[in-house]
Protein backbone atom coordinates (compact mmCIF):
# COMPACT_ATOMS: atom_id res chain seq x y z
CA UNK A 1 0.00 0.00 0.00
CA UNK A 2 1.22 3.49 -0.83
CA UNK A 3 2.67 5.69 1.87
CA UNK A 4 1.83 9.41 1.83
CA UNK A 5 4.20 12.34 2.39
CA UNK A 6 2.39 15.66 2.88
CA UNK A 7 4.51 18.74 2.16
CA UNK A 8 3.46 22.14 3.50
CA UNK A 9 5.15 25.54 3.60
CA UNK A 10 5.33 28.27 6.20
CA UNK A 11 6.60 31.79 6.97
CA UNK A 12 6.69 32.98 3.33
CA UNK A 13 5.88 31.67 -0.13
CA UNK A 14 8.42 30.70 -2.82
CA UNK A 15 10.53 28.56 -0.50
CA UNK A 16 10.89 25.82 -3.09
CA UNK A 17 8.38 23.21 -1.92
CA UNK A 18 7.99 21.96 -5.50
CA UNK A 19 11.73 21.53 -5.98
CA UNK A 20 11.96 19.88 -2.58
CA UNK A 21 9.20 17.41 -3.49
CA UNK A 22 10.87 16.66 -6.83
CA UNK A 23 14.25 16.14 -5.17
CA UNK A 24 12.84 13.86 -2.47
CA UNK A 25 11.02 11.89 -5.16
CA UNK A 26 14.30 11.48 -7.07
CA UNK A 27 16.12 10.31 -3.93
CA UNK A 28 13.45 7.72 -3.12
CA UNK A 29 13.58 6.54 -6.73
CA UNK A 30 17.36 6.20 -6.45
CA UNK A 31 16.71 3.72 -3.63
CA UNK A 32 14.46 1.64 -5.86
CA UNK A 33 11.03 2.91 -4.80
CA UNK A 34 8.18 3.86 -7.14
CA UNK A 35 6.95 7.41 -6.53
CA UNK A 36 4.26 9.78 -7.75
CA UNK A 37 4.01 13.48 -6.85
CA UNK A 38 0.83 15.56 -6.65
CA UNK A 39 0.07 19.24 -6.28
CA UNK A 40 -2.89 20.74 -4.37
CA UNK A 41 -3.44 24.37 -5.43
CA UNK A 42 -5.75 26.48 -3.22
CA UNK A 43 -6.67 29.13 -5.81
CA UNK A 44 -10.21 29.23 -7.25
CA UNK A 45 -9.25 28.94 -10.93
CA UNK A 46 -10.25 25.55 -12.28
CA UNK A 47 -6.73 25.25 -13.70
CA UNK A 48 -3.94 27.70 -14.60
CA UNK A 49 -4.83 27.56 -18.30
CA UNK A 50 -6.37 31.03 -18.46
CA UNK A 51 -4.03 32.67 -15.94
CA UNK A 52 -1.46 35.24 -17.05
CA UNK A 53 2.13 33.94 -17.05
CA UNK A 54 2.99 37.03 -15.00
CA UNK A 55 0.59 35.76 -12.32
CA UNK A 56 1.46 32.09 -12.29
CA UNK A 57 4.39 31.33 -14.57
CA UNK A 58 4.14 28.74 -17.31
CA UNK A 59 1.31 26.27 -17.76
CA UNK A 60 2.66 22.74 -17.74
CA UNK A 61 0.76 20.33 -20.00
CA UNK A 62 0.56 16.57 -19.41
CA UNK A 63 0.21 13.76 -21.94
CA UNK A 64 -3.49 13.43 -21.12
CA UNK A 65 -4.12 17.11 -21.82
CA UNK A 66 -4.24 18.61 -18.33
CA UNK A 67 -3.14 22.24 -17.90
CA UNK A 68 -1.29 22.19 -14.61
CA UNK A 69 1.02 24.06 -12.26
CA UNK A 70 4.66 24.51 -13.29
CA UNK A 71 5.75 22.44 -10.27
CA UNK A 72 4.60 19.35 -12.16
CA UNK A 73 7.39 20.15 -14.60
CA UNK A 74 9.88 19.86 -11.74
CA UNK A 75 8.32 16.54 -10.75
CA UNK A 76 8.67 15.11 -14.27
CA UNK A 77 12.16 16.47 -14.89
CA UNK A 78 13.50 15.01 -11.64
CA UNK A 79 11.70 11.65 -11.59
CA UNK A 80 10.89 10.90 -15.23
CA UNK A 81 7.36 9.88 -14.15
CA UNK A 82 4.81 11.32 -16.58
CA UNK A 83 2.34 13.54 -14.77
CA UNK A 84 -1.38 13.26 -15.48
CA UNK A 85 -4.71 14.96 -14.84
CA UNK A 86 -5.05 13.29 -11.43
CA UNK A 87 -1.79 14.82 -10.20
CA UNK A 88 -2.97 18.43 -9.92
CA UNK A 89 -6.15 19.78 -8.38
CA UNK A 90 -7.31 23.27 -7.46
CA UNK A 91 -9.98 24.61 -5.13
CA UNK A 92 -11.81 25.72 -8.26
CA UNK A 93 -11.93 22.20 -9.63
CA UNK A 94 -13.00 20.77 -6.27
CA UNK A 95 -15.85 23.30 -5.93
CA UNK A 96 -16.84 22.84 -9.59
CA UNK A 97 -17.14 19.11 -8.99
CA UNK A 98 -19.14 19.56 -5.78
CA UNK A 99 -21.56 22.06 -7.32
CA UNK A 100 -22.12 19.74 -10.29
CA UNK A 101 -22.94 16.92 -7.86
CA UNK A 102 -25.29 19.15 -5.89
CA UNK A 103 -27.12 20.20 -9.07
CA UNK A 104 -27.60 16.53 -10.02
CA UNK A 105 -29.03 15.81 -6.58
CA UNK A 106 -26.21 13.48 -5.58
CA UNK A 107 -26.27 14.77 -2.02
CA UNK A 108 -29.95 13.85 -1.57
CA UNK A 109 -30.95 17.25 -0.25
CA UNK A 110 -28.19 17.51 2.36
CA UNK A 111 -26.68 20.89 3.16
CA UNK A 112 -23.41 21.05 1.23
CA UNK A 113 -20.57 22.18 3.51
CA UNK A 114 -16.80 22.47 3.59
CA UNK A 115 -16.76 19.61 6.08
CA UNK A 116 -17.44 16.90 5.04
CA UNK A 117 -18.12 17.54 1.34
CA UNK A 118 -15.12 19.65 0.32
CA UNK A 119 -12.66 17.76 2.49
CA UNK A 120 -14.03 14.42 1.27
CA UNK A 121 -13.51 15.53 -2.36
CA UNK A 122 -9.92 16.51 -1.55
CA UNK A 123 -9.29 13.15 0.10
CA UNK A 124 -10.77 11.35 -2.92
CA UNK A 125 -8.25 13.16 -5.08
CA UNK A 126 -5.34 12.29 -2.78
CA UNK A 127 -6.26 8.61 -2.65
CA UNK A 128 -7.10 8.14 -6.36
CA UNK A 129 -4.89 6.27 -8.85
CA UNK A 130 -2.50 4.81 -6.31
CA UNK A 131 -1.49 2.03 -8.72
CA UNK A 132 1.43 0.15 -7.19
CA UNK A 133 3.41 3.15 -5.99
CA UNK A 134 5.45 2.95 -2.80
CA UNK A 135 5.24 6.68 -2.02
CA UNK A 136 2.84 9.43 -3.05
CA UNK A 137 4.13 12.92 -2.30
CA UNK A 138 1.44 15.60 -1.92
CA UNK A 139 2.55 19.23 -2.06
CA UNK A 140 0.11 21.80 -0.68
CA UNK A 141 0.40 25.17 -2.42
CA UNK A 142 0.50 28.44 -0.54
CA UNK A 143 1.56 29.13 3.04
CA UNK A 144 0.20 27.84 6.32
CA UNK A 145 -2.29 30.39 7.61
CA UNK A 146 -3.73 31.25 4.18
CA UNK A 147 -7.53 31.19 4.23
CA UNK A 148 -7.62 29.45 0.85
CA UNK A 149 -5.61 26.45 2.02
CA UNK A 150 -7.61 25.65 5.16
CA UNK A 151 -9.80 22.94 3.55
CA UNK A 152 -6.69 21.19 2.26
CA UNK A 153 -5.04 21.31 5.69
CA UNK A 154 -8.17 19.86 7.26
CA UNK A 155 -8.24 17.09 4.65
CA UNK A 156 -4.62 16.24 5.49
CA UNK A 157 -5.45 16.14 9.19
CA UNK A 158 -8.30 13.74 8.53
CA UNK A 159 -6.21 11.51 6.27
CA UNK A 160 -3.46 11.23 8.87
CA UNK A 161 -6.07 9.95 11.34
CA UNK A 162 -7.83 7.64 8.87
CA UNK A 163 -4.78 5.91 7.38
CA UNK A 164 -2.55 3.55 9.33
CA UNK A 165 -0.05 5.37 11.58
CA UNK A 166 2.94 4.22 9.51
CA UNK A 167 1.46 5.36 6.18
CA UNK A 168 1.71 9.15 6.49
CA UNK A 169 4.45 11.67 7.15
CA UNK A 170 4.33 15.47 7.35
CA UNK A 171 7.22 17.59 6.03
CA UNK A 172 7.06 21.32 6.73
CA UNK A 173 9.27 23.73 4.72
CA UNK A 174 10.10 26.94 6.60
CA UNK A 175 12.44 29.91 6.48
CA UNK A 176 15.23 30.62 8.97
CA UNK A 177 16.12 34.23 8.07
CA UNK A 178 19.50 35.82 8.62
CA UNK A 179 19.39 39.23 10.29
CA UNK A 180 22.49 41.05 9.10
CA UNK A 181 22.36 43.75 11.78
CA UNK A 182 22.38 41.09 14.50
CA UNK A 183 24.70 38.77 12.59
CA UNK A 184 22.64 35.68 13.37
CA UNK A 185 19.93 33.35 12.11
CA UNK A 186 16.49 33.61 13.70
CA UNK A 187 14.47 30.52 14.53
CA UNK A 188 11.36 32.27 15.82
CA UNK A 189 9.55 32.41 12.42
CA UNK A 190 9.89 28.63 12.14
CA UNK A 191 8.57 28.16 15.67
CA UNK A 192 5.52 30.32 14.90
CA UNK A 193 4.88 28.51 11.63
CA UNK A 194 4.97 25.10 13.29
CA UNK A 195 2.66 26.41 16.03
CA UNK A 196 0.23 27.62 13.33
CA UNK A 197 0.34 24.20 11.68
CA UNK A 198 -0.20 22.46 15.04
CA UNK A 199 -3.25 24.67 15.67
CA UNK A 200 -4.76 23.06 12.55
CA UNK A 201 -4.19 19.61 14.01
CA UNK A 202 -1.08 18.70 12.00
CA UNK A 203 2.18 17.85 13.73
CA UNK A 204 5.16 17.96 11.33
CA UNK A 205 7.56 15.01 11.47
CA UNK A 206 10.36 16.73 9.54
CA UNK A 207 11.33 20.36 9.14
CA UNK A 208 13.17 21.53 6.05
CA UNK A 209 14.73 24.88 6.96
CA UNK A 210 15.64 27.20 4.10
CA UNK A 211 18.52 29.46 5.10
CA UNK A 212 21.23 31.60 3.50
CA UNK A 213 23.90 30.64 6.03
CA UNK A 214 24.80 27.26 7.57
CA UNK A 215 22.46 26.28 10.38
CA UNK A 216 24.49 25.72 13.58
CA UNK A 217 23.82 22.57 15.60
CA UNK A 218 22.71 24.77 18.48
CA UNK A 219 19.96 26.28 16.32
CA UNK A 220 18.93 22.84 15.06
CA UNK A 221 18.56 21.64 18.65
CA UNK A 222 16.63 24.78 19.55
CA UNK A 223 14.23 24.34 16.64
CA UNK A 224 13.81 20.64 17.50
CA UNK A 225 13.08 21.42 21.14
CA UNK A 226 10.47 24.11 20.48
CA UNK A 227 8.89 22.34 17.51
CA UNK A 228 8.70 18.88 19.09
CA UNK A 229 10.81 16.95 16.55
CA UNK A 230 14.12 15.10 16.75
CA UNK A 231 17.24 17.21 16.03
CA UNK A 232 18.10 14.93 13.09
CA UNK A 233 14.66 15.73 11.63
CA UNK A 234 15.62 19.40 11.27
CA UNK A 235 17.13 19.46 7.79
CA UNK A 236 19.08 22.55 6.66
CA UNK A 237 18.40 23.64 3.08
CA UNK A 238 20.95 26.21 1.92
CA UNK A 239 20.80 27.88 -1.48
CA UNK A 240 22.38 25.60 -4.10
CA UNK A 241 24.58 26.41 -7.09
CA UNK A 242 21.94 24.87 -9.37
CA UNK A 243 18.57 23.18 -8.99
CA UNK A 244 20.33 20.02 -10.22
CA UNK A 245 22.58 20.10 -7.16
CA UNK A 246 19.60 20.01 -4.80
CA UNK A 247 18.97 16.21 -4.70
CA UNK A 248 22.61 15.53 -3.81
CA UNK A 249 22.61 18.34 -1.26
CA UNK A 250 19.45 17.07 0.44
CA UNK A 251 20.86 13.54 0.53
CA UNK A 252 24.01 14.80 2.26
CA UNK A 253 21.82 16.50 4.86
CA UNK A 254 19.95 13.23 5.44
CA UNK A 255 16.50 14.12 4.04
CA UNK A 256 15.72 10.75 2.46
CA UNK A 257 17.21 8.87 5.41
CA UNK A 258 15.01 10.75 7.87
CA UNK A 259 11.91 10.28 5.73
CA UNK A 260 12.46 6.51 5.66
CA UNK A 261 13.14 6.51 9.40
CA UNK A 262 9.87 8.35 9.93
CA UNK A 263 8.10 5.48 8.20
CA UNK A 264 10.02 2.92 10.24
CA UNK A 265 11.97 1.68 7.20
CA UNK A 266 15.44 0.73 8.32
CA UNK A 267 16.48 -1.72 5.62
CA UNK A 268 16.20 0.48 2.52
CA UNK A 269 18.96 0.02 -0.07
CA UNK A 270 21.52 2.77 -0.48
CA UNK A 271 20.63 5.20 -3.28
CA UNK A 272 22.31 5.01 -6.68
CA UNK A 273 23.02 8.68 -7.36
CA UNK A 274 25.42 8.22 -10.27
CA UNK A 275 22.99 9.87 -12.71
CA UNK A 276 22.81 12.99 -10.55
CA UNK A 277 26.58 13.15 -10.15
CA UNK A 278 26.90 13.00 -13.95
CA UNK A 279 24.24 15.69 -14.43
CA UNK A 280 25.95 18.01 -11.98
CA UNK A 281 29.36 17.35 -13.50
CA UNK A 282 28.07 18.24 -16.98
CA UNK A 283 26.46 21.40 -15.62
CA UNK A 284 29.38 22.61 -13.52
CA UNK A 285 32.25 21.60 -15.84
CA UNK A 286 31.28 22.60 -19.40
CA UNK A 287 33.84 22.42 -22.20
CA UNK A 288 32.52 25.45 -24.05
CA UNK A 289 29.62 27.86 -24.16
CA UNK A 290 26.99 29.22 -26.54
CA UNK A 291 24.63 32.18 -26.39
CA UNK A 292 20.99 31.68 -27.29
CA UNK A 293 18.53 34.53 -27.75
CA UNK A 294 14.93 33.81 -26.76
CA UNK A 295 12.76 36.38 -28.53
CA UNK A 296 9.44 36.33 -26.69
CA UNK A 297 6.61 38.19 -25.06
CA UNK A 298 6.93 37.29 -21.37
CA UNK A 299 10.69 37.74 -21.00
CA UNK A 300 10.25 39.89 -17.88
CA UNK A 301 9.39 36.74 -15.91
CA UNK A 302 11.63 33.70 -16.61
CA UNK A 303 9.11 31.39 -14.88
CA UNK A 304 6.82 32.03 -17.86
CA UNK A 305 9.29 29.91 -19.86
CA UNK A 306 10.46 27.61 -17.06
CA UNK A 307 10.46 24.34 -19.02
CA UNK A 308 12.06 26.07 -22.00
CA UNK A 309 14.85 27.43 -19.83
CA UNK A 310 15.56 23.98 -18.40
CA UNK A 311 15.35 22.25 -21.81
CA UNK A 312 18.01 24.62 -23.18
CA UNK A 313 20.22 23.75 -20.21
CA UNK A 314 19.60 20.05 -20.91
CA UNK A 315 20.65 20.62 -24.52
CA UNK A 316 23.83 22.16 -23.16
CA UNK A 317 24.41 19.13 -20.93
CA UNK A 318 24.02 16.83 -23.95
CA UNK A 319 26.81 18.79 -25.70
CA UNK A 320 28.75 19.54 -22.52
CA UNK A 321 28.53 23.30 -23.01
CA UNK A 322 27.16 26.14 -20.92
CA UNK A 323 24.10 27.79 -22.44
CA UNK A 324 23.89 31.54 -21.84
CA UNK A 325 20.29 32.60 -22.39
CA UNK A 326 19.47 36.16 -23.39
CA UNK A 327 15.81 36.99 -22.90
CA UNK A 328 14.83 39.53 -25.57
CA UNK A 329 11.53 41.41 -25.75
CA UNK A 330 10.16 40.94 -29.28
CA UNK A 331 8.73 44.47 -29.25
CA UNK A 332 12.29 45.84 -29.43
CA UNK A 333 12.34 44.75 -33.07
CA UNK A 334 9.27 46.69 -34.14
CA UNK A 335 9.25 50.22 -35.53
CA UNK A 336 11.81 52.31 -37.35
CA UNK A 337 14.27 52.36 -34.46
CA UNK A 338 14.51 48.56 -34.27
CA UNK A 339 17.46 47.17 -32.31
CA UNK A 340 17.32 43.90 -34.25
CA UNK A 341 20.84 43.70 -35.69
CA UNK A 342 22.56 44.94 -32.52
CA UNK A 343 20.71 42.40 -30.35
CA UNK A 344 20.82 39.37 -32.66
CA UNK A 345 24.27 39.51 -34.31
CA UNK A 346 26.18 38.29 -31.20
CA UNK A 347 23.92 35.24 -30.84
CA UNK A 348 24.78 31.67 -31.79
CA UNK A 349 21.14 30.62 -32.01
CA UNK A 350 17.69 32.25 -32.04
CA UNK A 351 14.61 30.69 -30.47
CA UNK A 352 11.06 32.06 -30.75
CA UNK A 353 8.86 30.35 -28.11
CA UNK A 354 5.13 29.83 -27.76
CA UNK A 355 2.70 32.51 -26.66
CA UNK A 356 -0.64 34.09 -27.34
CA UNK A 357 -1.77 37.36 -28.87
CA UNK A 358 -0.51 39.86 -31.42
CA UNK A 359 1.82 41.88 -29.21
CA UNK A 360 5.41 41.44 -30.36
CA UNK A 361 4.44 39.29 -33.37
CA UNK A 362 6.14 41.52 -35.95
CA UNK A 363 9.31 41.50 -33.87
CA UNK A 364 9.24 37.71 -33.80
CA UNK A 365 8.76 37.60 -37.58
CA UNK A 366 11.72 39.98 -37.98
CA UNK A 367 13.82 37.62 -35.83
CA UNK A 368 12.88 34.69 -38.07
CA UNK A 369 13.88 36.68 -41.14
CA UNK A 370 17.23 37.60 -39.57
CA UNK A 371 17.95 33.93 -38.77
CA UNK A 372 16.97 32.81 -42.28
CA UNK A 373 19.00 35.45 -44.09
CA UNK A 374 22.10 35.26 -41.88
CA UNK A 375 22.20 31.45 -41.57
CA UNK A 376 21.87 31.56 -37.76
CA UNK A 377 20.43 28.37 -36.18
CA UNK A 378 16.71 28.95 -35.59
CA UNK A 379 14.19 27.06 -33.45
CA UNK A 380 10.51 28.04 -33.49
CA UNK A 381 8.11 26.50 -30.97
CA UNK A 382 4.31 26.65 -31.34
CA UNK A 383 3.71 30.35 -32.09
CA UNK A 384 7.37 30.46 -33.13
CA UNK A 385 6.67 27.94 -35.90
CA UNK A 386 3.62 29.95 -36.98
CA UNK A 387 5.75 33.10 -37.19
CA UNK A 388 8.28 31.16 -39.29
CA UNK A 389 5.50 30.15 -41.68
CA UNK A 390 4.18 33.72 -41.94
CA UNK A 391 7.70 34.99 -42.62
CA UNK A 392 8.19 32.23 -45.16
CA UNK A 393 4.95 33.11 -46.95
CA UNK A 394 5.85 36.81 -47.05
CA UNK A 395 9.28 36.05 -48.48
CA UNK A 396 7.64 33.74 -51.06
CA UNK A 397 5.38 36.43 -52.48
CA UNK A 398 2.49 36.74 -50.02
CA UNK A 399 3.25 40.10 -48.33
CA UNK A 400 -0.08 40.21 -46.45
CA UNK A 401 0.34 36.79 -44.85
CA UNK A 402 -0.75 36.77 -41.21
CA UNK A 403 -2.70 34.86 -38.56
CA UNK A 404 -6.42 35.13 -37.84
CA UNK A 405 -5.39 35.29 -34.18
CA UNK A 406 -4.27 38.85 -34.89
CA UNK A 407 -7.48 39.89 -36.70
CA UNK A 408 -9.00 39.53 -40.15
CA UNK A 409 -6.50 38.87 -42.92
CA UNK A 410 -6.64 38.26 -46.66
CA UNK A 411 -3.83 35.70 -46.37
CA UNK A 412 -4.64 33.41 -43.38
CA UNK A 413 -1.44 31.36 -43.28
CA UNK A 414 -2.37 30.58 -39.66
CA UNK A 415 -5.96 30.11 -38.55
CA UNK A 416 -8.12 28.61 -35.82
CA UNK A 417 -9.27 25.04 -36.24
CA UNK A 418 -12.71 23.94 -35.05
CA UNK A 419 -12.36 20.18 -35.57
CA UNK A 420 -9.53 17.69 -35.15
CA UNK A 421 -9.04 14.01 -34.38
CA UNK A 422 -7.70 12.71 -31.08
CA UNK A 423 -7.50 9.27 -29.49
CA UNK A 424 -11.02 9.88 -28.15
CA UNK A 425 -12.34 10.63 -31.64
CA UNK A 426 -13.48 13.83 -33.34
CA UNK A 427 -13.00 16.94 -31.19
CA UNK A 428 -14.98 20.12 -31.87
CA UNK A 429 -15.01 23.66 -30.55
CA UNK A 430 -16.54 27.03 -31.40
CA UNK A 431 -14.29 29.87 -32.51
CA UNK A 432 -15.92 32.23 -30.00
CA UNK A 433 -16.26 29.74 -27.14
CA UNK A 434 -14.73 29.76 -23.65
CA UNK A 435 -10.95 29.98 -23.52
CA UNK A 436 -10.48 27.41 -20.76
CA UNK A 437 -9.79 23.89 -22.01
CA UNK A 438 -10.63 24.63 -25.66
CA UNK A 439 -7.17 24.14 -27.14
CA UNK A 440 -5.55 21.14 -28.75
CA UNK A 441 -4.02 19.88 -25.54
CA UNK A 442 -1.83 16.95 -24.62
CA UNK A 443 0.07 14.31 -26.57
CA UNK A 444 -0.60 13.87 -30.29
CA UNK A 445 1.17 11.67 -32.82
CA UNK A 446 3.04 13.00 -35.84
CA UNK A 447 4.61 11.34 -38.87
CA UNK A 448 8.01 12.49 -40.09
CA UNK A 449 9.28 12.55 -43.65
CA UNK A 450 11.91 9.82 -43.95
CA UNK A 451 14.58 11.96 -45.60
CA UNK A 452 14.06 14.97 -43.33
CA UNK A 453 16.46 16.72 -40.99
CA UNK A 454 14.10 16.22 -38.03
CA UNK A 455 13.85 12.48 -38.69
CA UNK A 456 17.63 12.28 -38.32
CA UNK A 457 17.42 14.39 -35.15
CA UNK A 458 14.94 11.87 -33.73
CA UNK A 459 17.35 9.03 -34.53
CA UNK A 460 15.64 7.97 -37.74
CA UNK A 461 12.18 7.76 -36.19
CA UNK A 462 9.19 8.14 -38.49
CA UNK A 463 6.52 8.29 -35.76
CA UNK A 464 6.72 10.57 -32.71
CA UNK A 465 4.38 11.79 -29.97
CA UNK A 466 4.65 15.30 -28.51
CA UNK A 467 2.58 17.58 -26.29
CA UNK A 468 0.49 20.43 -27.68
CA UNK A 469 -1.13 23.59 -26.30
CA UNK A 470 -2.57 25.91 -28.94
CA UNK A 471 -5.77 27.07 -30.67
CA UNK A 472 -4.34 28.03 -34.05
CA UNK A 473 -2.74 25.90 -36.76
CA UNK A 474 -0.72 26.53 -39.90
CA UNK A 475 -3.07 26.47 -42.88
CA UNK A 476 -2.15 23.44 -44.99
CA UNK A 477 -3.61 25.19 -48.06
CA UNK A 478 -0.39 27.27 -48.14
CA UNK A 479 1.87 24.22 -48.22
CA UNK A 480 2.82 24.52 -51.88
CA UNK A 481 3.53 28.24 -51.57
CA UNK A 482 5.72 27.74 -48.51
CA UNK A 483 7.59 24.77 -49.92
CA UNK A 484 8.27 26.67 -53.14
CA UNK A 485 10.08 29.19 -50.93
CA UNK A 486 12.20 26.50 -49.27
CA UNK A 487 10.16 25.89 -46.10
CA UNK A 488 9.41 22.15 -46.11
CA UNK A 489 6.60 20.44 -44.17
CA UNK A 490 8.63 17.57 -42.69
CA UNK A 491 6.13 16.47 -40.01
CA UNK A 492 2.36 16.10 -40.31
CA UNK A 493 -0.51 14.77 -38.21
CA UNK A 494 -1.34 11.13 -39.06
CA UNK A 495 -4.31 12.25 -41.20
CA UNK A 496 -2.06 14.62 -43.16
CA UNK A 497 -4.17 17.69 -42.37
CA UNK A 498 -2.22 19.49 -39.63
CA UNK A 499 1.41 20.62 -40.09
CA UNK A 500 3.50 19.62 -37.09
CA UNK A 501 7.07 20.44 -38.20
CA UNK A 502 8.64 22.70 -40.82
CA UNK A 503 12.30 22.99 -41.74
CA UNK A 504 14.63 24.61 -44.27
CA UNK A 505 16.92 21.87 -45.64
CA UNK A 506 19.34 24.42 -47.17
CA UNK A 507 19.78 26.26 -43.87
CA UNK A 508 22.41 25.18 -41.27
CA UNK A 509 19.62 24.48 -38.72
CA UNK A 510 16.11 25.89 -39.15
CA UNK A 511 13.26 23.98 -37.48
CA UNK A 512 9.77 25.00 -36.39
CA UNK A 513 7.46 22.71 -34.39
CA UNK A 514 3.80 23.17 -33.52
CA UNK A 515 4.18 21.25 -30.26
CA UNK A 516 6.14 21.98 -27.06
CA UNK A 517 9.16 19.65 -26.92
CA UNK A 518 10.47 21.41 -23.81
CA UNK A 519 7.75 19.68 -21.78
CA UNK A 520 9.36 16.28 -22.27
CA UNK A 521 13.02 17.20 -21.79
CA UNK A 522 14.87 15.93 -18.69
CA UNK A 523 18.42 16.44 -17.44
CA UNK A 524 19.14 12.71 -17.74
CA UNK A 525 17.31 12.52 -21.10
CA UNK A 526 17.64 15.81 -23.04
CA UNK A 527 15.09 16.26 -25.80
CA UNK A 528 16.75 15.53 -29.17
CA UNK A 529 15.51 18.80 -30.70
CA UNK A 530 17.20 20.85 -27.98
CA UNK A 531 20.35 18.72 -28.11
CA UNK A 532 20.45 19.25 -31.90
CA UNK A 533 19.76 22.98 -31.64
CA UNK A 534 22.56 23.53 -29.13
CA UNK A 535 24.93 21.41 -31.24
CA UNK A 536 24.16 23.66 -34.22
CA UNK A 537 24.69 26.75 -32.04
CA UNK A 538 28.06 25.33 -30.98
CA UNK A 539 29.04 24.96 -34.63
CA UNK A 540 27.89 28.55 -35.22
CA UNK A 541 30.02 29.79 -32.31
CA UNK A 542 33.11 28.38 -34.05
CA UNK A 543 32.31 30.33 -37.20
CA UNK A 544 32.00 33.78 -35.62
Amino acid sequence: MARYIFITGGVVSSLGKGLMAASLGALLQARGYKVRIRKFDPYLNVDPGTMSPYQHGEVYVTDDGAETDLDLGHYERFTGVSARQSDNVTSGRIYQQIIARERRGDYLGATVQVIPHVTDAIKEFALADQDDHDFILCEIGGTVGDIESLPFMEAIRQLRNELEPDRTLSVHVTLVPYIAAAGELKTKPTQHSVRELASLGIKPDLLLCRCEHPLPDSDRRKIAQFCNVRPEAVIPALDASSIYAVPLQYHREGLDTQVLRGFGIGDAPEPDLSIWHDILDRYEHPEGEVTIGVVGKYVGLPDAYKSLNEALIHGGMANRVRVNIRWIDAELFEGEDSELAAKLEPLHGILVPGGFGERGSEGKIASVRFARERGVPFFGICLGMQMACIEGARSAGHPRASSTEFGETAEPVVGIITEWMSEEGLQKREAGGDLGGTMRLGAYDAKLAGNSHVSRIYGGARDISERHRHRYEVNVAYRDALESGGLIFSGMSPDGLLPEIVERPEHPWFVGVQFHPELKSKPFDPHPLFAGFIAAALDQSRLV
